[in-house]
């Protein structure tokens, strides 16, 4: 939380030093004052660690978003929206990793916490129904489905939702 203050107040010095520049007649320097002041409002709301890892899911490299994400010592101490969004990472990797029970954990934490994207929670609602139907528990993993199904409006999630449909009726 301190680092959070920290990252404001120095936002904020470098936005009175932009304002004194353009006094001063120095526009170029108070223009790259202004965008530094505008990156460390930016990591205020967005946690870097989130981003890199975020990155490192859309290249397929999940050792290296674990170990960005390792980097965090203390996840409850971020913003609410970037904390629910560091167990959503954590619980993507944790299931590439075929670790069911410490995914399980990941989304349920990051559903209480609050995602933002209503997509975001049909991922984890349907990576949960995956988990408890792997678990032969019909009845949660139908739950969560239909969760999935309900927070998925344009359709983005549909072939995986009838995958698992049709896995969940094998059993």
């Amino acid at each position: 939380m301190l680092t959070n203050i920290i990252r404001l107040i120095i936002a904020g010095i470098l936005l009175l030093g932009s304002i004194f520049l353009f006094i001063k007649s120095f526009v170029g320097l108070g223009i790259v004052a202004v965008l530094l002041s505008g990156l460390f409002v930016l990591f205020h709301f967005k946690n870097e660690k989130n981003l890199l890892a975020f990155y490192f899911l859309r290249k397929n490299k999940f050792q290296s978003a674990g170990k960005v994400l390792n980097g965090v010592k203390r996840p409850e101490r971020m913003i609410k929206g970037q904390e629910a969004y560091y167990y959503y990472l954590s619980g993507l990797i944790s299931s590439q990793e075929h670790n069911n029970s410490q995914a399980e954990k990941q989304f349920k934490k990051a559903l209480n916490t609050g995602l933002r994207m209503k997509t975001d929670k049909a991922v984890a609602n349907l990576n949960l129904s995956g988990i408890y139907l792997s678990r032969r528990n019909k009845k949660l993993s139908k739950y969560y489905l239909q969760e999935a199904k309900s927070l998925d409006k344009q359709k983005m999630l549909s072939a995986q939702i009838k995958e698992v449909e049709h896995m969940m009726k094998r059993i």
